[in-house]
Parts: C-alpha cells; sequence; structure tokens
C-alpha cells in the first residue's frame, strides 16, 4: 500500500472518528446537553407587550438589491424607523429567524492539531475546549508522518450563508414583499444549552416586535409569515403563543431536536402557535434525545423528506472524495457532515419558491416503512400536497406526516411510483436484500437502470415497492425489470434455479395519480432470473379494455343524469 493510499486511509479513520462522536456518543458531547426545556415563558406582567426596554434582539428589513446586507433596522416602538426603512404595510411581510450560530455547521478551523509518528496501536487523544475528545489511531505497522485534521467548535458572531439565499428567493417569488431578518447572534453564540434556553426570551422580542408593527401600521395578521430554522423554529412558535392574535403562518425549518423533543407547547413550536404551521424534518437521525432536528409532528402539516433522515448528498463519502480530489481545499467541506442534512430543510423551501414549475409532491403516510412500499401515494382527501412555499394549507386536529422522495441537489423534485408485482416459482425460494434495476419508458422519456433493494424476494407472493425518477417519462408505455447477479453465491446458484415468474406489473404515478396495468411482452409470462436478462413488460390491452369500459359507463351515467335533469 503506498504512502498516499495509507495515509487517506487514515483521514477517512479520522474523520468517522470525527463524526461518530459529534453524532452519537453522549459523554463526550457536552454541547448537545439534552436538559428538556422546562417550566414557562418568563413572567408576563400586564403591559409587557409594549414595554421595548429589555428587547435585545434586531429587525433587518433587507433589500431585493442587497439581500445580504443589514442596510436598515426597524426598531420596536420607533415609527420613524419604519418610514426610513420603506416598510410596505400594503403587503406581504416575512420574519427570518436564524438558529445556533455555534452550530457545528457554522464554520470550523481546520486544525493541523498534531503531526506525529504513527505506529501499530500508537494512539493519540486531543480534547477540545467544547468536551469533545477526539482518538486519533494508526493500526498499520508501516511509519509514516500523517496529518491529524481535526475540527474545532468556533464562535464566529455571523449569519449563516442560507440567509441572503432565502432572502433573494423570497423577494424572487414575492418582489414587493417585506422580507426581515431577526438578528439575535448575541444569543445564539453561546453553548447550545444556553442558546436553547434563550429562545423564550428572543421569542418574546418578536412577539413584542411583531404585535407593535401590526398595531402601528394596521398590518393585517394574515399578511405575516415566520419562518425559523433550528433553534429559529422554536423562537417562533414562543412568538406566536405569546401574539394576542394568531399570526397567519409558521414554517418550521428542521427545528432543533436537542432540550426540545420532549418539552411542552410553550416552549417549542406547536400547531397553536399560528393559523397554519408547516414543518420540514430533514436531520432526524438517531435516538430522539440525540437527533439534531425534532423528530415528533408539531405543526398541521410534517413533512419528511427522504424519511427525515440523512439527505442525498449528506453523505461521508462525498466529503471524503473532495478531500481526495482537493486536499486541504476540500477539507473547507468538512462542515457538510453535520450541517448538510439539516441546513436542508432550508434549500428545499428556496426550492420550493424559485422552481415553480417543478413542485415537489408529499405524501400523507404512517410511517417511512410503509411509504417505502410505494403504499402512501393517494391524493384522495387531502393526503398529498405541495412542500414548501406553494402548500395547500389544510388544517385538522392531528398532525398529517407526510413523505416523499427528493434528489440531491435543486431542483430536488423527483417522479414516484408504486410497483406491484406477484411472483410465481413452484419451489419454495426465499431472499433477502437482493438488488434490483428498473427501466422505465414513456411517452416523454426514459430512464434506465433505476437502482432499488428489495428487502424480501420469495414465490406465489405480492410485492410492493417505491421507485423515483428525476426525468418525468410521461405515460408509461414500456418497463423492463432485472434481478442482479448477487455478490454472495447462494446454494440456490448451484444446486437449483434462482428464478421467478412474473404475468403482471400494477404500476401507480404518485403525481399524475394514474394506474396501468403491464403484461409480459413476449408469452404469458416474463422471468426474472438473478445475473440474467431482464424481463419485459408492455401496456396491457387488459388495461386499456378497462380504461374504456369505465368512460363508457361515465359517459353512460352522465346520460342518464342529463335525462333525470331535462324531465
Amino acid at each position: 500500500m503506498g504512502k498516499e493510499n495509507i495515509c487517506f486511509l487514515s483521514v477517512w479513520i479520522i474523520l468517522g472518528k470525527i463524526f461518530a462522536t459529534f453524532s452519537s456518543d453522549p459523554e463526550l458531547i457536552t454541547v448537545f446537553d439534552n436538559t428538556t426545556v422546562t417550566g414557562t415563558p418568563p413572567p408576563t406582567p400586564p403591559g409587557w407587550i409594549t414595554d421595548f426596554t429589555d428587547i435585545v434582539s434586531k429587525f433587518s428589513l433587507r433589500t431585493v438589491d442587497i439581500p445580504d446586507d443589514d442596510m436598515c433596522y426597524i426598531v420596536t416602538g420607533s415609527p420613524e424607523t419604519v418610514k426610513e426603512c420603506e416598510f410596505n404595510p400594503q403587503t406581504q411581510t416575512f420574519i427570518i429567524i436564524h438558529g445556533w450560530t455555534r452550530d457545528l455547521a457554522m464554520q470550523h478551523h481546520l486544525i493541523l492539531k498534531t503531526i506525529w509518528l504513527l505506529s501499530n496501536h500508537n494512539t493519540q487523544n486531543v480534547f477540545y475546549p467544547e468536551g469533545v475528545l477526539l482518538s486519533c489511531s494508526w493500526p498499520h505497522k508501516s511509519v509514516c508522518v500523517c496529518v491529524c485534521v481535526c475540527v474545532l467548535l468556533q464562535v464566529t458572531g455571523m449569519f449563516e450563508s442560507w440567509v441572503p439565499k432565502l432572502v433573494s428567493a423570497l423577494y424572487e417569488r414575492e418582489p414587493s414583499a417585506n422580507v426581515i431578518v431577526v438578528d439575535w447572534l448575541t444569543r445564539a453564540n453561546q453553548h447550545y444549552p444556553t442558546s436553547a434556553a434563550y429562545t423564550k426570551l428572543v421569542g418574546r422580542d418578536v412577539a413584542k416586535f411583531v404585535t407593535w408593527i401590526q398595531k402601528e401600521l394596521q398590518l393585517p395578521w394574515e399578511r405575516i409569515h415566520l419562518l425559523g430554522y433550528s433553534l429559529g423554529a422554536h423562537v417562533a412558535g414562543v412568538a406566536g403563543d405569546l401574539t394576542d392574535h394568531k399570526i397567519s403562518r409558521i414554517t418550521g425549518l428542521d427545528p432543533a431536536g436537542p432540550t426540545f423533543e420532549h418539552a411542552d407547547n410553550q416552549n417549542t413550536l406547536s400547531k397553536e402557535d399560528a393559523q397554519f404551521v408547516d414543518v420540514l424534518h430533514t436531520n432526524t437521525r438517531g435516538s430522539p434525545d440525540r437527533s439534531i432536528g425534532i423528530q415528533r409532528a408539531v405543526g398541521h402539516i410534517d413533512i419528511y423528506p427522504n424519511g427525515g433522515t440523512f439527505q442525498p448528498g449528506c453523505d461521508i463519502q462525498n466529503t471524503l472524495m473532495g478531500i481526495a480530489l482537493e486536499g486541504i481545499k476540500g477539507l473547507q467541506n468538512m462542515d457538510q457532515l453535520v450541517k448538510c442534512s439539516h441546513e436542508r430543510s432550508i434549500h428545499l423551501y428556496i426550492d420550493s419558491l424559485l422552481n415553480t414549475q417543478r413542485q415537489t409532491m408529499a405524501y400523507r403516510c404512517n410511517s417511512r416503512e410503509t411509504f417505502n412500499k410505494g403504499m402512501c401515494l393517494s391524493c384522495r382527501k387531502n393526503r398529498c400536497n405541495k412542500l414548501g412555499y406553494n402548500i395547500n394549507k389544510v388544517r385538522s386536529t392531528r398532525s398529517a406526516k407526510m413523505y416523499l422522495k427528493t434528489r440531491e441537489i435543486s431542483p430536488y423534485k423527483v417522479f414516484h411510483y408504486q410497483v406491484k408485482v406477484h411472483l410465481f416459482n413452484k419451489d419454495p425460494l426465499s431472499f433477502t436484500e437482493q438488488p434490483m434495476k428498473i427501466s422505465l419508458y414513456g411517452t416523454h422519456g426514459e430512464k434506465e437502470g433505476i437502482s432499488f433493494v428489495l428487502p424480501v424476494l420469495s414465490g406465489n407472493t405480492t410485492l410492493s415497492f417505491l421507485i423515483t425518477t428525476d426525468v418525468d417519462v410521461g405515460d408509461l408505455m414500456i418497463v423492463k425489470l432485472r434481478w442482479e447477479k448477487d455478490t454472495i453465491i447462494s446454494w440456490t446458484d448451484w444446486w437449483g434455479s434462482s428464478k421467478f415468474h412474473i404475468r403482471k406489473l400494477r404500476i401507480k404515478s404518485g403525481e399524475t395519480q394514474s394506474k396501468v396495468i403491464f403484461s409480459a411482452k413476449d408469452g404469458e409470462f416474463a422471468y426474472l432470473v438473478r445475473g440474467g436478462e431482464e424481463g419485459v413488460f408492455v401496456k396491457s390491452k387488459e388495461d386499456n379494455m378497462n380504461r374504456k369500459e369505465k368512460l363508457m359507463h361515465k359517459l353512460k351515467m352522465q346520460g342518464s343524469l342529463f335525462g333525470q335533469n331535462d324531465a
């Protein structure tokens, strides 16, 4: 093994340990102390809502031309600042609330902490001020000099890079709107438990500001929309709870999990905080107590893209590939290990503002496991909805949990299909975790070689599974299904035939709600053979006949109704 490969392997091991340390070890992560926020908000004596002397947060009205700079601050209780900032009371008002700026994802300092001689079983332990212990080990007997690159949590006092992007996207969609950014950096720049506790005070600041500006300008409550990310989502919730009138809408962008997962509604975002509360959950991996984003549903509609866990393109392999290709420059992507999935909630929302022709659909489902079987692609009775800005504001007494898949870059939209297939086999064959590929050919395009894994593959059973494609193929005409060769040799490869018979495929499109039956192209059956040729299926004549019969029945019913009306 060459020195370059050895050193790359060491970086892999080190970064793996860093990631595991940041995400899982409760004893080593004091910054993620998960003491639940409890108790009631600070006392609210009579007239507290009009006492502006204790407001610490700042409210910057950003502009279309300079979305990344605080050109003008509106001071609560100072009407002249409203005029100076040219606030427009006749249009929509968006209030953006950032999260913890001491977040692992905010900014990093890459530290060449130690250069040491590494040998077999030699271990170097590095302890950082925030309470993170990094252990870098070298298992190879060869001796080489290697650089241990570690991440130091850093107080930055700067806005996160997504803020101007969201400001610009809101102005792109609503050019005449007011887009206000809440600056609570002095309180967000603390250890996590401290900043989490401050959300109650910042929420009071926002409640006072919203109440004052609404009364000062007779601003309709229906035109006020709060958007909060991470801790900022809970700030928005506290503010909505304290105002004397329901805010129109609060959008929670992956609300923070630590200290809030089991907190009461007064201290967290909840559906009682606004007329409509929609929430995106994008980083809920791990146990509830250690999840970066809150796992439980807290809004009227809670959407869990890709199951709400790690998002596409946010895995450690992508970061390590950057390091391998770009060296030290690639390390600038190190923060993606932590912030990528958490921040994806923001970029999905921005995507909904900008890509109006590619709106992403989500589907109501009891669990992500059921959704991954393709069994929830229904739009009946408000069971599907658009993700983001254009969501249909459906209010119910219980939170509606919705799921969808996305791709890793914007536009994030993919097309969802449920595939149902009945397998026949005379032998009692059964396999697990089998690699498959499916190809779709339609009137608008095609998508070949979509890879997926079937958890169970056995004879005389009906399987249902979900597949997605980022290509709009139009109306499906041909489908090809292939059973890939497994890397593990099975006894059936030697003593039996790994083959199933398939007569039909039933495919439902989530986006169009169409259901189509496909029959084997040649003969009564198509054969699914491990490592063999793909089975080819074409649009069924039976399906076409059923459609014609349904259409004729519909026309007859309409005719009979017309006759009744004429009578």
